[in-house]
């Protein structure tokens, strides 16, 4: 389990070039005019962890296994899209398949290329894409809400509670307002409304583009979109589609690093949305490691071990009976589970044990 962000933004913000340089393919025509991209890019990116390097070398595996990121880059959405402008409803079904959005908006002055509004406001883009998303909502809401109506009469309970979340989805969407403003924290509520598949009920991050000069500190159009996501309480994070188009051209992990230490940063853009999309999203990381590989594993934070077995087989969670569990920093300090055992640091976790970022198991179970 990784996790699918949908990189949504204006056409000519930069969402093919990141998505090309993200994948160090050229996989997206990164192309100056509109609507370059007909049909949704997919693909998947290596989650860089240092940790795991480190528990590999200590275990001499054979191979290095990190878990992935799923990136779609999806045609430029333009104002009046939900009225069929540009390419319309085309990338709808899309996104509704991803876990996160992605805002990718343009903070960068260029003559060269052009803006379909005209000037570079990245705030008036993020209303114009968060506009289409509420009205294509709304649509939905409108075209399904009769017939479950009918069901909720009838006296299906099933539909009563699922009517009663969508007319309170259906009156955010029609003030113009994003469903996740309705911050769920009952359970059942929350899985109900991720039933709806609504387009704005998904987590959202906004990624700001800057010009190369800027990558490090951002610039006064970033400035406006870090203050816009904080009232917000979205994640912002300021790359350079650019930079990234370069460091994805260099071969050696030495190279990158000292391309980057030039620049003034300390890791990529793909790494800070990494960090950002796993927060956003309840997400950590365990390992399994061993002679033959060491290998990353993504869970929900919360997720009890059970949980964290099946993600590598289901036999493994439904005949789950209990895991050897080391905490990654125990198992660097003691160089290895052998040096873990003879310290005392190895512990057998049953059912109920919730998983930890870093912890190292080895699933025993039964079928």
């Amino acid at each position: 389990m990784g996790f699918s962000c949908g990189i949504v933004g204006l056409p000519n913000v930069g969402k093919s070039t990141l998505f090309n340089a993200l994948l160090a393919t050229q996989a997206a025509e990164a192309a100056n005019y509109p609507f370059c991209t007909i049909e949704p890019n997919i693909g998947k990116v290596a989650v860089p962890d240092e940790r795991l390097d480190k528990l590999a070398a200590i275990a001499k595996s054979g191979q290095i296994i990190p878990t992935q990121l799923e990136f779609v880059d999806i045609a430029g959405l333009v104002r009046g899209a939900s009225k069929g402008e540009g390419l319309g409803n085309q990338f709808l079904a899309h996104i509704r398949e991803v876990d996160a959005i992605v805002y990718m908006l343009r903070c960068f002055e260029d003559e060269n290329i052009t803006h379909v509004e005209g000037g570079i406001d990245p705030l008036r883009d993020w209303e114009t894409i968060e506009t289409e998303l509420v009205l294509a909502d709304l649509e939905s809401l409108e075209k399904r809400k009769d017939a479950l109506a009918k069901k909720a009469k009838g006296g299906d309970k099933d539909a009563k509670e699922t009517l009663d979340m969508m007319e309170r989805a259906y009156a955010l969407c029609a003030e113009g307002t994003p469903v996740r403003e309705l911050k769920l924290t009952d359970p059942a509520e929350k899985k109900r409304l991720k039933a709806l598949c609504l387009l704005t009920s998904k987590p959202v991050m906004a990624v700001c583009n800057v010009e190369e000069a800027a990558a490090a500190t951002g610039n006064a159009y970033s400035a406006k979109v870090r203050e816009h996501c904080q009232k917000k309480g979205v994640p912002a994070v300021v790359v350079s589609a650019k930079i990234e188009e370069e460091v994805a051209a260099l071969e050696s992990p030495e190279d990158r690093a000292e391309f980057l230490g030039a620049l003034g940063l300390e890791e990529t853009g793909l790494a800070h949305i990494i960090h950002s999309g796993y927060a956003l999203l309840d997400l950590i990381t365990f390992f399994t490691i061993g002679p033959k590989e060491a290998r990353a594993w993504t869970v929900r934070k919360g997720a009890a071990a059970p949980e964290a077995a099946g993600v590598i087989h289901t036999d493994f969670e439904r005949g789950f009976i209990r895991a050897e569990t080391i905490a990654c920093a125990d198992y660097l300090a003691c160089n290895g589970e052998q040096g873990t055992k003879e310290a005392g640091k190895l512990r057998l976790e049953g059912k109920e044990y919730i998983v930890q970022d870093g912890d190292v198991f080895h699933f025993r179970f039964n079928v």
